[in-house]
Formats: C-alpha cells, sequence, structure tokens
C-alpha cells in the first residue's frame, strides 16, 4: 500500500492546538490528529473536529504525564498523590509487567478511555498513546484485546528508518531510540497479525518537537515505497500550559502549511488511517 499520513498528536491539550491543527487541515497537508479525551480543551476540539469530515481522529490515550479518565480512587496504583498520571515511565512500566492488580487497573484505564472516545460520537480512525507508552507489550496487549469492541482499525508503532533520515542531515540513534526500536518492531508485528491496519515506517521520533519545514518536505520527498505516517505537535503558541519545555510547536505548525511542503506532497496519495484501510480492503 502506497501512501501518506500526516498526523498531530495531543489534540485537546489546548486551544492553541486545536486551532493550529484545524489550521492545518484545511490549509495545509494534515489528515488526522490523535485525541487527547481527557485534555484541557478536548470539548473545543471535538467541536472542531465535527466541522472537518475528512480528519481523521483517532484517540492519543494517556497513560502517563496527564489525567485519567476514572477517578483516581479506582486506580490508586496508577496515579500519584495529585490524581495524576506518573511521570516515571520506567517505574510505572514495571509495576504494569509485574503486578497483577496495577495491570487490572490499566485494563479499566484503557477502557475508560475508548468509552469517552466514543462518547464524541467521532468515527475511531486510528489509535496510539503519549510518550509511545503503548511500546510496552502489556499495554500493547490491553489495546489490542480491548480496542476492537469500540472500533479500533489501526494503530501507530513508530518504527522509524534512520537511514531515511541520514540521507536528509546526520543522525545519532539516541539511547531513548535504541531501546525503543525493538520494542516498536514487536508491536507493528502484533497490530498486523491482528489484522489492524499499521504504517510500514513512522518519521517524528529523532525529530520530535523539531520537525522544521525543510526536514518535512525531505521526508516526504525521500520516504520509502509503502503507507508512511509522519506525526508532528502543532500549536500556535509554543508555551501553552502543558507544553514540553523545548518544543517548536509554532513552527511545527507552519511547517504543515509550508508552500515547499505543500509541493513535496503534490501528487502523493494521502488521507487518514480509514481511508487507507478502506483502499486495502477494495484491493
Amino acid at each position: 500500500m502506497h501512501g501518506l499520513i500526516i498526523t498531530a498528536d495531543d489534540f485537546g491539550a489546548d486551544a492553541s492546538v486545536n486551532e493550529a491543527v484545524e489550521n492545518a487541515h484545511t490549509d495545509g497537508i494534515l489528515t488526522a490528529a490523535s485525541l487527547m479525551v481527557t485534555g484541557n480543551a478536548r470539548a473545543d476540539a471535538v467541536a472542531r473536529a465535527k466541522r472537518l469530515p475528512g480528519l481523521g481522529v483517532g484517540l492519543h490515550l494517556v497513560l502517563v504525564e496527564g489525567r485519567p479518565a476514572l477517578p483516581p480512587d479506582r486506580i490508586p496504583d496508577l496515579v500519584d498523590s495529585d490524581g495524576c498520571f506518573r511521570t516515571n515511565m520506567v517505574r510505572a512500566g514495571i509495576d504494569i509487567f509485574f503486578r497483577p492488580a496495577v495491570r487490572r487497573q490499566l485494563a479499566a484505564e484503557i477502557e475508560a478511555q475508548f468509552v469517552a472516545f466514543a462518547a464524541t460520537g467521532l468515527s475511531l480512525d486510528h489509535v496510539n498513546a503519549h510518550k509511545h507508552f503503548h511500546l510496552h507489550p502489556t499495554i500493547a496487549g490491553l489495546i489490542l484485546s480491548i480496542g476492537p469492541r469500540y472500533g479500533l482499525r489501526a494503530m501507530r508503532a513508530p518504527v522509524e528508518p534512520l537511514a531515511a533520515l541520514r540521507r536528509i542531515e546526520p543522525v545519532t540513534a539516541s539511547l531513548a531510540g535504541r531501546i525503543a526500536a525493538p520494542y516498536a518492531r514487536s508491536v507493528r508485528s502484533r497490530i498486523a497479525r491482528a489484522g489492524l491496519l499499521v504504517p510500514d515506517q513512522v518519521f517524528g521520533l529523532a525529530w520530535s518537537g523539531a520537525m522544521t519545514s525543510r526536514r518535512l518536505a525531505a521526508l516526504i520527498a525521500n520516504r520509502a515505497p509503502g503507507l508512511t505516517e509522519i506525526y508532528l505537535h502543532p500549536a500556535t503558541r509554543d508555551d501553552y500550559p502543558g507544553h514540553a519545555p523545548g518544543y517548536a510547536y509554532a513552527a511545527e505548525y507552519a511547517a504543515l502549511t509550508d508552500h515547499d511542503v505543500r509541493r513535496a506532497a503534490a501528487g502523493i496519495p494521502t488521507g487518514a488511517f480509514a481511508d487507507f484501510g478502506r483502499q486495502d480492503k477494495t484491493a
């Protein structure tokens, strides 16, 4: 399958993110967005999405660094004293893997976020997780078990080929990237075996928060055959509440509407995950 999906993560985190998503879809190349169902501006995001029928909206599961869908007393082992998810992913990941009680709480929270998405009335285009926490094998397994009951048909596995990046500029794999790579390949295989749509390659990990117009245009022009997803974090301002320090949100927003980027994407089949899923079924 040949094509390109351009996704914005953190839809619903803030009105500045939502504004960027809407404008980048109507005036740029954005084709999909991943919704935080417990984000501060989730209602605004849903309202915008309902007037953008061509935008594929998926679920951006938040299981770290955010608010849960369930009351904190239902998931005491997943949250800190303030009722928000832990920020220490390593500790959380160990507890999830080894403690059955934590896994039960996790399953309940994942289902609650699927339920919250279904309540929006939007069609579920895809699923991924904040900070790529779905690379954890237990979390991936729960998503694959729970998700189909809520219309799950496509999922991201961030398999990012460094060779493609190095054709654009020198890139050194980070420690986090080297650790994540085998988990990403394993999750991609599990998604495919489950019969779901999964991109062949995904870009956005190495240049997370730093996807300039030049980089985006070059990635589009130099992509490998197959289905490619490129994800960004656009916003109209860099300092919205809850932003990640150092992320150039406004520059990523500008990249999505840049003239050279739009020219690079011209003539390439683009769309949401659901568009390519329909192609696959009719092939």
